[in-house]
């Protein structure tokens, strides 16, 4: 019968280690992801707290990290996700399947810890398109959603949040963190202005406010060119109910008031609205406005 116990049953002839260059990229690795691996969240999580236990360089610290994780607190499917977690490294190393198949097959790891942490191994090993084939798998918890989502958005490439954005949509997590929540939001707005509007209603008025504000924001910070135009073209002609109605104008015309596009914002929104007497009424608009407001009092027989 398999024992966790017992050293050589769950490593067996793991030597050789990995070499240096392993080493060296994991912890470039986890200075990328703020100080932490997956893998070093998973062990505090389930109460292993000393220092970079992982990666284990030598067979003493790989027998040490064997040892706290058997006397820690947990069940026996999370220490044996972590072992596995740890063969899946040598594994790699050498390019072979065969450790941790092995272990798979006689200690009896359920398939979605095997999943798991495979994404999360992934992740720790910035592949991130793959590590979403496994950590978006239906059968799995949004456990460490918060951090996921804060990795893939970091580590997007060309302002593509495809990946966090599926993850998201596919997972449904419930984020925790202000941190994440924002950088998602934004991630959203980035991506679409519709999208990341509607998310917003999903919260609770305090938090649909803050966040309809930096929906705004998104806009106004743009870079100049095509894009910004249709943005701005974007944010204007959104189905706004009387509540974000009333919060576009008073941030424009308050904490807002001083970005250079506020006012340019604000006349677009009260055209689109129908607000024309309100709209000429606006004071500091740029020169471009004058024709553009003299021609719609043409176009509409002096009515504005």
């Amino acid at each position: 019968m398999f024992d966790y116990k017992d050293f050589g049953q769950v490593f067996g002839q793991v030597a050789p280690f990995p070499d240096r260059t392993f080493y060296q990229e994991t912890e470039t690795f986890r200075r990328s992801l703020d100080g932490a691996l997956f893998i070093d969240r998973v062990l505090k999580a389930l109460g292993i707290t000393k220092a970079k236990i992982y990666p284990a360089k030598t067979e003493n610290a790989l027998r040490t990290l064997h040892q706290l994780v058997c006397e820690a607190n947990m069940s026996t499917h999370h220490r044996l996700s972590i072992f596995y977690y740890v063969l899946l490294d040598f594994d790699a190393a050498h390019g072979r399947t065969n450790l941790s198949e092995d272990f798979v097959s006689s200690s009896g790891v359920p398939q979605k810890y095997q999943i798991f942490m495979k994404g999360l191994r992934l992740l720790d090993r910035h592949q991130f398109e793959r590590a979403l084939e496994f950590i978006a798998h239906p059968s799995l918890m949004p456990d460490f959603a918060d951090d996921i989502i804060t990795a893939f958005i970091r580590h997007a490439e060309n302002d593509d949040y495809s990946l966090a954005l599926a993850y998201f949509h596919t997972v449904q997590p419930v984020l925790k963190t202000p941190q994440a929540l924002g950088l998602l939001f934004e991630a959203m707005a980035a991506t679409s202005l519709s999208q990341a509007l509607h998310y917003s209603r999903t919260f609770a008025d305090h938090t649909r406010e803050a966040l309809f504000r930096r929906l705004i924001i998104s806009v106004l910070d743009s870079p100049p060119g095509d894009e910004a135009a249709e943005r701005a073209v974007e944010l204007v002609s959104l189905p706004m109910d009387a509540a974000e109605e009333a919060w576009y104008e008073e941030f424009l015309t308050t904490d807002g008031a001083s970005h250079k596009k506020a006012k340019d914002a604000l006349v677009m929104r009260r055209i689109v609205v129908g607000k024309f007497d309100d709209a000429v009424a606006e004071r500091g608009l740029g020169s471009r406005w004058g024709p553009i407001l003299e021609g719609m009092k043409q176009g509409l027989g002096g009515r504005v």
